[in-house]
């Protein structure tokens, strides 16, 4: 495991987060979140790993919670205690993959 670059390190201010465009997601204390409706519980065990690939990949892991029919993600940098430039980054990520399913934000 490498370690984290000290940019990724710093803490973003609610502005910074907002401006950064997460389509779904909202920011709630020190992490972001975003409820995905998967619509079942194979569309949901499907997105998880596609998400646990990445996240590995990228050597930063979401709290995730399975249900039907939808998925919650929770991302936070534990090291600083809040958002920074990885959650954002995985964030983005994690959009993606959910587009690429056909999976949207749970309204």
């Amino acid at each position: 495991m490498s370690p984290v670059p000290e940019e990724d390190r710093v803490l973003l201010e609610p502005g910074q987060v907002e401006s950064a465009g997460l389509e779904g997601w909202r920011l709630e204390g020190d992490a972001l979140r975003i409820r995905l409706a998967t619509g079942d519980f194979v569309t949901g065990v499907r997105l998880i790993q596609r998400i646990a690939e990445e996240a590995e990949r990228a050597d930063h892991h979401p709290d995730v919670d399975l249900r039907y029919p939808h998925v919650d993600i929770v991302l936070s940098s534990h090291d600083v205690g809040g958002v920074t430039r990885r959650d954002v980054r995985l964030a983005r990520v994690i959009s993606a993959i959910a587009r690429e399913n056909d999976v949207e934000a749970a309204r």
